[in-house]
């Protein structure tokens, strides 16, 4: 398990946390769980090292997709710049049969680099951390159990105080009830 506020390098190499999620049977792998678990395997390749991944969760699905999502986080050691990264991605969603389309639909594969040792990184088209990582508890839940001091590069905040602000319960705003 990490203890690092942000993980430096596993030995001489950068650490990526990728998020996966299925919410589509896939013809040869089977149902979401058993996509991710291919995935996973997929992932491993001579340039990135496995170095632990968290337990696949369920969770509901966001936009106008009604399938529930299979998902998970994993960390992997690599070389790979993150564009570089990206590109391996994409290539192993594709091999996974995804198609360009509308956002947030029901999707064999989706794999997004969450976090990244060297910190942040921004070109146009790719995002570190990922934009909406402080938001998703499908992706904070699994990213805390494997990861939980890896610091936000931009808030600082650890996963674990991230995945703590989401699930704390909100103030009600009492200004509107007085009207």
């Amino acid at each position: 398990m990490m203890t690092s506020a942000t993980p430096a390098c596993h030995g001489p190499l950068p650490l990526y946390a990728i998020g996966l999620g299925s919410n589509r049977r896939h013809a040869r792998h089977g149902d979401p769980r058993q996509v991710l678990l291919a995935a996973l395997d997929a992932l491993e390749a001579a340039d990135v090292e496995p170095v632990d991944v968290s337990p696949i969760i369920a969770s509901d699905p966001i936009g106008p997709s009604r399938r529930r999502y299979a998902n998970a986080v994993a960390l992997v050691a690599s070389p790979l710049s993150p564009p570089e990264m990206l590109e391996r991605l994409q290539a192993i969603e594709a091999e996974f049969g995804r198609r360009s389309g509308q956002r947030w639909s029901a999707r064999t594969l989706d794999l997004d680099i969450l976090l990244w040792s060297g910190g942040a990184w921004s070109d146009p088209d790719v995002t570190i951390p990922h934009p909406a990582l402080a938001e998703r508890a499908f992706v904070l839940g699994p990213l805390r159990m494997i990861a939980p001091e890896w610091r936000h590069p931009l808030t600082r905040r650890s996963i674990r105080q991230l995945a703590a602000r989401l699930i704390r319960p909100k103030p009600v705003d009492r200004s509107a009830e007085a009207h």
